[in-house]
């Protein structure tokens, strides 16, 4: 094999293994390098090398993301069984630490929250009644909110915020429910004809002394 032949294999080679090291980091990702298996650095967005073989690029999405916590049944304190439903926004904080802690600190955090969020609905739904639930939905939103955040606060993410999306109570509970509110939207609007009836029969004898004393 002569030299030229030679030199053109071993720049070929030099050049394949500089691109196989090549990894392009977006903006939406942080990276995590881990050489021999072992935390190594830390890669921003842009340009990175990592050694072939020696080094793997773990990427870390940091992007606002959307979990739903299941819908679950919840006795509530005046013992109905009420079917809850919420969301949960978070997102993995964009620092070296933190990126870290949502890798190495728990196994699959966004699986975690949901099941952190189910048990925290729990446990402050069945404190309230089904009707204090329906209203103070706000304060439950903030409770849970405030208990994610302490619970995860090693995992390197932020609870941007929850939301409650449905406190339903049982279908016979819901159809009386109905039906109260119904009876009572009957018994305004009962009243409502009585006073306009009576304003019209109260105008009309006014009108008919007026025309007697012209």
């Amino acid at each position: 094999m002569s030299l030229g032949i030679t030199i053109v294999i071993i720049v070929v080679l030099v050049l394949a293994f500089l691109f196989a090291g090549i990894r392009i980091v977006r903006p939406t990702s942080r990276g995590l390098v881990e050489r021999l298996g072992k935390y190594h650095r830390y890669a921003n967005p842009g340009f990175n090398w990592i050694i072939p073989v020696v080094d793997r690029m773990y990427l870390v999405d940091v992007r606002e993301v959307l979990v739903e916590a299941e819908p679950q049944v919840i006795i509530t304190n005046d013992n109905l069984n009420a079917k809850v439903d919420a969301q949960v926004y978070l997102k993995v904080k964009a620092d070296e630490e933190n990126v870290k802690a949502s890798q190495y600190n728990v196994a699959n955090y966004e699986w975690q929250i949901v099941n952190l969020a189910r048990t925290t609905l729990r446990n402050i739904i069945g404190t309230l009644t089904l009707k204090s639930a329906n209203s103070e939905r706000g304060k439950i939103n903030e409770e849970l909110r405030k208990t994610l955040m302490i619970e995860t606060a090693s995992w390197g993410i932020e609870i941007l915020r929850t939301e409650l999306k449905e406190i339903d109570p049982p279908q016979d509970v819901q159809e009386t429910m109905n039906k109260v509110v119904k009876a009572e939207n009957e018994k305004i609007a009962a009243v409502d004809f009585a006073t306009a009836t009576e304003t019209q029969a109260d105008g009309a004898r006014r009108a008919e002394i007026k025309k007697a004393e012209g």
